[in-house]
């Protein structure tokens, strides 16, 4: 289930916060720690993870600590489901 969700999450940081469809991103790549995403792109993941899994992130959960790579989201996210 995990993977599927990666999968998910690289396929729109890539897509719609990236704007670059054809952008590989790992499952351990940092995202946050390495400045891929920034603070305002982080928000619009943590409400595209809202609305499509269901799972209410904290504000105070939007950070590298908790999650800054795809495994960790993704186990963050099958967590809190």
């Amino acid at each position: 289930m995990t993977t599927e969700i990666t999968s998910a999450l690289a396929k729109q940081i890539a897509e719609k916060i990236l704007k670059q469809p054809k952008r590989v991103i790992s499952p351990d790549e940092p995202i946050i720690s390495s400045g891929l995403i920034d603070s305002f792109s982080l928000m619009d993941l943590a409400l595209f993870i809202e609305d499509t899994y269901g799972v209410r992130i904290e504000d105070t959960e939007l950070n590298a600590n908790t999650f800054d790579t795809l495994d960790q989201l993704a186990n963050f996210i099958q967590a809190r489901k």
